[in-house]
């Protein structure tokens, strides 16, 4: 599959004024709307202005084309569940292991499932794109920043800090990508907020106390 790289689908300028910032909430809500109702195949940049209600001349001010319109819809979503977590971790830092196990689970399962079905439209198209250096930036984010709320626990005993964050991270990432790309069901969403805050707690308990017996995975 021939996908454009991210340098390329940049949208042309940023909203600076409170109008063209609801003018681009707007789009983004149309193109959403749009792709529930007819699929990323028959979406057009033209049907998006039509929904939104703006004129296609200013769709063109921000977004030349179709591809830096979904790309755009793609990185708000991953800066919106950032945000999220950055708020999470706030109300969590100086809170204990398990604390903050649980914590970030549910923070994180309450930012991926605000809206369910904008955020499956979502995973429909992220596959168009080379995502690599965005999630990568995401990943990093994500893993510093749990670092630094482990670091901060009074209970923290980690041999290994660095590797920690990093599969608390992954373990995070993983298991919701796994439910909301297939089925999505209430019983497996139910299932995921009931285990996954478990999962989250028994895997830093482990690395907090049993991390010293072995070598660090994550070197500088």
């Amino acid at each position: 599959m021939n996908r454009p790289a991210p340098a390329l689908l940049q949208p042309r300028k940023a909203p600076r004024q409170a109008r063209s910032a609801a003018t681009i909430d707007a789009i983004h809500t149309a193109t959403i709307q749009v792709l529930l109702a007819e699929g990323v195949g028959r979406l057009t940049t033209t049907r998006v202005a039509e929904r939104a209600g703006v004129s296609i001349g200013s769709m063109y001010q921000y977004y030349p084309h179709k591809q830096a319109l979904l790309f755009a819809i793609v990185e708000r979503q991953l800066q919106s569940i950032m945000s999220a977590m950055l708020v999470a971790a706030q109300h969590l830092e100086g809170r204990d292991v398990a604390t903050v196990a649980e914590g970030l689970a549910i923070a994180w399962l309450d930012a991926k499932t605000a809206d369910r079905v904008a955020s499956r439209a979502i995973y429909g198209i992220a596959a168009e794109f080379d995502l690599g250096e965005v999630m990568g930036e995401a990943k990093r984010q994500m893993t510093q920043v749990i670092g630094q709320l482990l670091a901060a626990a009074p209970d923290a005993r980690f041999a290994d800090l660095a590797s920690a964050a990093f599969m608390l991270t992954a373990l995070l990432g993983g298991s919701v990508r796994m439910v909301m790309e297939t089925e999505d069901s209430e019983d497996s969403l139910a299932c995921l907020r009931q285990e996954l805050p478990r999962a989250c707690k028994a895997y830093l308990a482990a690395a907090n106390w049993g991390a010293a017996q072995g070598a660090p995975c994550l070197r500088d």
